[in-house]
């Protein structure tokens, strides 16, 4: 019970800060809005796919493949960066807080800021006309594991390479793009020749798409659609794993100095 009420008071000041800044906020907001318009009307031909249709397909993609990534894996990074360049970690590290509960902080900050996301890109597909089958519960299972994924990540990302303000856009940039590029994210899939679409299946995103896309999109059965939920479930049990011990090493790592 300390750990989660010490995790919801690091959560409030990780949101707390966004909001002063509300730069971030905007544009993680602004971002899979816009790109959920472009794919819908890009998308949407009268002659093959209806308006509605279009931006149904295109949440998918837009939700966990763009917005999550760069919300929930890149502001993560941020994060720990941040707090290591404002000394803030320094003093976190010298309080009763513990580790465990900074990492549960963290990662309920931005699963909200995901929940927000997905709020926001859901009510604009609905506004739109769009429809979506399938469970709700699963769709959002699929959003949470997602996040846990890319939160994990971005504790990997943040505690071992990142360790200035300036690497957050480049390591972002030099390991994340080319995910999305290969995830169907940015380009369907449908137009990926036979090799890449083969190496795809390797790409964690491609999972997360493929998923929601089936459930919520097709109105797919779990059965039909089990596989992807199942690499999604492995990934959210390793990566959180994986970025708690390189956070742990982060914190060894912070105190000898």
């Amino acid at each position: 019970m300390r750990d989660w009420q010490g995790a919801i008071a690091i959560a409030q000041r990780i949101l707390l800060e966004l909001w002063r800044r509300q730069v971030s906020l905007v544009c993680w907001m602004i971002f899979p809005a816009s790109i959920l318009m472009v794919n819908g009307l890009i998308l949407a031909k009268p002659s093959e796919v209806s308006t509605a249709a279009a931006f149904s397909q295109s949440v998918p993609p837009c939700l966990v493949g763009t917005a999550l990534f760069f919300s929930c894996l890149g502001g993560s990074i941020a994060t720990l960066v941040a707090e290591r360049e404002q000394r803030t970690l320094k003093r976190l590290l010298v309080s009763s807080l513990r580790g465990t509960t900074y990492f549960l902080g963290v990662f309920l900050a931005y699963a909200l800021i995901g929940l927000g996301q997905t709020l926001l890109i859901y009510a604009l597909a609905a506004a739109a006309g769009a429809e979506f089958q399938g469970s709700m519960g699963i769709c959002l299972l699929i959003i949470v594991l997602s996040i846990m994924v890319y939160v994990g990540t971005g504790f990997c990302i943040g505690a071992t390479l990142a360790r200035r303000t300036e690497d957050v856009n480049a390591l972002v940039a030099a390991l994340g793009v080319p995910l999305l590029l290969l995830s169907g994210a940015l380009v369907p899939i449908e137009f990926f020749p036979d090799t890449l679409r083969q190496i795809a299946r390797f790409n964690p995103i491609y999972h997360m798409i493929e998923a929601l896309f089936e459930i919520s999109v097709q109105g797919e059965s779990f059965a039909e659609m089990a596989s992807h939920l199942w690499v999604l479930v492995i990934l959210a049990g390793v990566m959180p794993a994986a970025g708690w011990l390189a956070y742990r090493q982060m914190l060894i790592s912070e105190r000898s100095r």
